[in-house]
């Protein structure tokens, strides 16, 4: 039956509808979330091609049903929907392309000689729209093969690895509880075995690549003596592997990657290494530091860079 508002605005109108909806609601940055993220666009092709589906079968119905009406019947809808848009010639012929089907007049043309009890079949072709999405599943399906099981571009893993690092900087820009947070003005050494536990973790994963695991030095100076190029104690230890050595490229600063919490751990778990004397370690730089030598002077920032996280 025709319909007030016709097909090819309904179908439009409804996917702008709900891609719209799906801009709003997810959160993809700086580009649009079909974009970002593979299984938005896929949903919208998915929706797409059910809303033309639904209406092909919806006009399917229609012309059945209209077939089935007396002439009288006929007579008065087309009076009642005298007044409603019409859907134009060019629709008509894109969905008979699309169906390929035989209006019910000229059926006889492609009946079967079978007959069940008196129920004959039809000898349709497939819809066009039909066959064309089944290539569409094959080629899809060759530029995935290839994309992901030749040429490796990324698996299900990095992907999960991604997603982590992505979220980690969103909480990263989130709003941080004045509590949680340490400066180099209000740092102090933390002696709890958990803090310590955590800053030693940090330190072999991030700084004995430098100074050894036992901080004897390696690139980096030895971290267990009595002597330091940029000052000791928990202030200069913490600006130091917070914002980076001026003297060191090398020593980068370490704030864009650890919490101070974390900088805090890291630093007090060095300064236990005092006095430990590694085997093999290496001579003593820079001077003797005691509580009452001044504060080292302020570290150049310079985040271009993710090594070793402290010099001495």
């Amino acid at each position: 039956m025709k319909k007030l508002i016709p097909s090819y605005v309904r179908v439009p109108l409804l996917f702008a509808v709900v891609f719209a909806a799906l801009e709003y609601f997810i959160d993809s940055g700086d580009r649009p979330a079909f974009i970002k993220f593979p299984m938005v666009a896929l949903f919208l092709g998915v929706f797409l091609f059910l809303l033309i589906a639904i209406e092909i079968v919806i006009d399917a119905v229609d012309k059945v049903t209209y077939h089935l009406l007396t002439d009288e019947q006929k007579k008065q809808l087309a009076d009642a929907q005298s007044v409603s848009f019409t859907e134009s010639s060019w629709y008509q012929n894109i969905v008979s392309k699309l169906t390929r089907s035989k209006e019910i007049e000229r059926e006889e043309d492609i009946m079967l000689e079978h007959d069940y009890d008196g129920i004959k079949e039809l000898d349709n072709v497939l819809p066009p729209w039909w066959v064309y999405l089944f290539y569409g599943t094959i080629i899809f399906a060759l530029v995935y093969m290839v994309r992901f099981h030749v040429m490796n571009e990324y698996d299900q893993e990095q992907e999960f690895k991604n997603e982590v690092a992505l979220a980690e900087l969103e909480k990263s820009k989130m709003p941080k509880d004045p509590a949680d947070e340490v400066s180099y003005e209000t740092v102090v050494a933390v002696t709890d075995a958990a803090s310590l536990a955590k800053g030693k973790e940090i330190f072999n994963n991030a700084c004995a690549a430098c100074h050894k695991a036992d901080g004897g030095g390696l690139v980096g100076p030895n971290l267990t003596d009595k002597n330091w190029i940029n000052g000791g104690g928990i202030k200069n230890v913490f600006k130091l592997i917070s914002e980076g050595s001026k003297n060191n490229p090398s020593m980068v600063a370490w704030k864009a990657n650890l919490s101070s919490k974390d900088i805090q751990s890291v630093a007090s778990y060095i300064l236990t290494l005092e006095g430990s004397n590694p085997p093999g370690a290496k001579a003593a730089e820079g001077e003797i530091w005691t509580e009452t030598a001044a504060p080292a002077a302020e570290a150049v920032v310079d985040s271009t860079k993710v090594e070793a996280p402290a010099e001495k």
